[in-house]
């Protein structure tokens, strides 16, 4: 298979707390999230990173190669660990804590890069994150960025803010300037707000247009996406449910929504399927297990 979609950064296994004070297993990490949820809509996918060679890493190459996302630009590497992390839930919603200090992914470089393969793509998504865990991650998001973009690709970037992992002005200057060279940007709008220095969706949305992108699909929460392009802009209202676990919601609405592009929608009708997708996701623990499948998107949507 050759991938239409290339998702780089780091996987990390999960540990999600239960009602009942158990943690549930899964797999998680923005980027592989990602790649998951586009694969469950049907897309072409493969996965770019570093794994340590221990079970965690078995894990994720069983679990990536079960739902169809392409492997073989995974490396394990036998001298690093591949990361996990925790997820806890209160009052004020879920919180994670991580563990992945030279984690596998985190010590890739831009020599590790699987060229050809970046070449082919129709489209390169990233994250913040994918730049945030090392300053070599750093270099290796920026130099595949422009591989994919001398031959002709698409880049993808969600801002994924996380402050644990680099102080705010750094993430700012990181990450305005790997969004210059991207076409299509999925901020969050409380990272936005911070990223930005603006504190409206329009004023966001106007921001990242000024950087040069081609799409910006802002996610609202509860009040859904707004979607803008140097001439159209739509607010995408989200679809109501009873949300019991937000973990790997914004993800799914990357992969649904790049899949859909990759199938020829635009960018409104791609952003009404992937608030559908996410919509869907929320009614389950854990990042990937309640990812719906595109039957179960269109499903959704049909019942309006």
């Amino acid at each position: 298979m050759t991938p239409d979609i290339l998702c780089l950064g780091e996987p990390m296994l999960e540990f999600n707390e239960q009602p009942d004070g158990r943690y549930l297993p899964g797999h998680g990490g923005d980027t592989s999230n990602t790649a998951v949820a586009a694969a469950r809509q049907g897309a072409k996918v493969g996965y770019v990173t570093h794994l340590g060679a221990d079970a965690f890493g078995a894990s994720f190459l069983k679990m990536w190669q079960g739902e169809g996302v392409d492997t073989s630009t995974v490396r394990q590497v036998g001298d690093a660990h591949t990361g996990i992390y925790f997820v806890t839930h209160g009052e004020e919603g879920h919180e994670f804590t991580y563990f992945r200090e030279n984690s596998a992914a985190s010590r890739m470089t831009p020599d590790d890069l699987p060229i050809e393969a970046l070449q082919t793509a129709r489209v390169l998504h990233v994250s913040g994150i994918s730049q945030a865990i090392s300053k070599t991650a750093a270099e290796t998001v920026s130099a595949a960025i422009d591989v994919v973009k001398a031959a002709g690709g698409q880049v993808s970037y969600d801002t994924n803010l996380r402050l644990k992992l680099w102080p705010l002005e750094e993430a700012r200057a990181v990450m305005h300037d790997a969004v210059q060279r991207c076409d299509i940007v999925l901020p969050g709008f409380d990272d936005a707000v911070q990223l930005c220095g603006r504190s409206t969706a329009d004023g966001i949305a106007d921001f990242y247009l000024e950087l040069g992108v081609e799409v910006v699909a802002l996610t609202l929460g509860e009040k859904g996406t707004l979607v803008a392009t140097p001439t159209t802009r739509q607010h995408i209202p989200a679809m109501p449910v009873k949300a019991v676990d937000a973990t790997g919601a914004g993800d799914t609405f990357d992969g649904a929504f790049l899949a859909r592009i990759v199938e020829g929608d635009n960018a409104f009708d791609a952003a009404r399927f992937a608030n559908a997708a996410a919509a869907l996701s929320v009614q389950g623990y854990g990042a990937v297990a309640p990812m719906p499948r595109r039957a179960e998107v269109e499903a959704f949507l049909a019942k309006g």
